[in-house]
């Protein structure tokens, strides 16, 4: 017999030993739910590091724009590794996270980090309609993490 189940049933004064099984199954089953949610939350971070590395991987293809020898490929290199990282990471988050949800979500940080990035080092313009419309996919990206 287990220590808990001895534990439970002397502390609890339960003398059915089917109720201190089925109180242990349930113990264990909030714990492995809490467990869930640990990785879930993780996964959800490991989402959103994914989302930054395909915005990297954007970033490395706009800097080798008219670039040629070593700083071209040294660039291209920056764009394979953000690429492996950022796939990968999203393998990992997908792994408990619906795909219908988690994929929107990593092209939207994606999408939305490229936008601030082309703006910040590359003097895109940062019209009225282009951040409401950044506005509105962060929306999008906030809404769908809460209903899932």
């Amino acid at each position: 017999m287990l220590v808990s189940n001895i534990i439970l049933r002397h502390c609890c004064h339960v003398h059915d030993f089917s109720l201190v099984r089925q109180c242990l199954s349930n113990i264990r089953q909030l714990t492995n739910f809490a467990c869930r949610k640990k990785q879930c939350i993780m996964n959800w971070i490991i989402l959103i590091i994914a989302g930054f590395f395909e915005s990297g991987f954007a970033f490395c293809l706009g800097k080798m724009k008219g670039l040629t020898g070593i700083e071209y490929y040294l660039w291209g290199l920056g764009f394979l590794v953000c690429l492996i990282l950022s796939m990968v990471l999203l393998a990992k988050a997908v792994q408990t996270l619906p795909i219908g949800t988690a994929y929107p979500v990593w092209t939207g940080i994606g999408a939305v980090g490229t936008v601030l990035l082309g703006i910040i080092f590359f003097h895109e313009p940062a019209s009225f309609a282009r951040l409401f419309f950044i506005t509105t996919l962060i929306s999008s990206i906030i809404g769908l993490k809460i209903v899932s």
